[in-house]
């Protein structure tokens, strides 16, 4: 189908874009990388007036460090991320997960922050980013924000940002040397996950000394799997000890059900999934 008509807004800086959203009203939407939007404007699920793309602010694009985190740039795109030496020495476990989102083509299009502001609680990318503890930093009318991501992520396709905020850049803590994988459960290739999981560790010795694991369409938002994080913390990096602390990772949540699995299943596979992801990451 062809788009709803609309005016288009292409800013060069944060300040314009902020400034486009406060003349277009809260109906506007922002473009970023467009692989979520554009569909839907095709199918008229979505009409706004005004689209305000993020294209050529630059500003909104690349990697840095800044002391023990780094800055993700909103507009990197997938691509970026994946290819990024920091990304990959500092928070493997993007670099991990990135790495299974869709195809070639949409990891060249699709940007980071799009999919985090997207919030489908089935994305792979919200669910490592909340098990990464990381900081949505957020610009508007007043100047900018920071909102960690466990309060970020709001509800079903619904964030912390105001209609007039944009999402700039995301700090990510340096998890260097962690262990990571990113693990889900799919039907047919490059679909949705059914159930994913973005699990790091940090290993001392024989023993895990701390854990983050973050779960993906267990919820109508991404889930940290406390449970097993806190299981995990002392245990020896075994497979005996590592399906024991995966027994906890359904603990919490509320998976719904559709057409391609039930709140049960969804649990199930939550629990297999965790004790996967762990023991992949420790090479269990």
């Amino acid at each position: 189908m062809i788009p709803a008509a609309f005016d288009y807004v292409a800013p060069t800086t944060v300040d314009d874009a902020i400034a486009a959203l406060a003349t277009a009203g809260e109906d506007a939407k922002v473009l970023a990388g467009g692989q979520s939007l554009l569909p839907v404007l095709r199918m008229r699920l979505a009409t706004p007036p005004v689209l305000i793309d993020l294209a050529k602010v630059s500003e909104l694009r690349g990697v840095r460090e800044d002391g023990d985190a780094i800055v993700i740039g909103a507009m990197t795109t997938h691509y970026d991320v994946l290819h990024d030496a920091l990304v990959a020495e500092h928070a493997a476990l993007l670099a991990e997960t990135t790495g299974t989102v869709a195809d070639p083509q949409i990891r060249h299009r699709g940007t980071f922050g799009g999919s985090l502001a997207h919030a489908d609680p089935a994305a792979d990318l919200p669910a490592a980013a909340l098990a990464l503890d990381s900081e949505m930093v957020i610009a508007g009318p007043g100047g900018r924000r920071t909102v960690p991501a466990a309060e970020f992520f709001v509800d079903l396709f619904t964030t912390a940002l105001e209609p007039n905020e944009i999402l700039c850049e995301i700090r990510v803590p340096k998890h260097t040397g962690w262990h990571a994988h990113y693990e889900k459960f799919n039907r047919v290739a490059q679909a949705w996950p059914i159930v994913a999981v973005a699990a790091t560790l940090r290993v001392d010795g024989d023993s895990i000394a701390e854990a983050r694991v973050g779960l993906a369409n267990m919820g109508s938002t991404p889930v940290r799997a406390t449970g097993v994080e806190q299981a995990l913390v002392g245990q020896p990096a075994t497979a005996e000890a590592i399906n024991a602390a995966a027994e906890h990772a359904a603990e919490g949540t509320s998976p719904t059900a559709d057409g391609n699995a039930d709140a049960e299943y969804r649990q199930h596979l939550a629990r297999v999934l965790t004790g996967r992801a762990v023991s992949a990451a420790v090479g269990a």
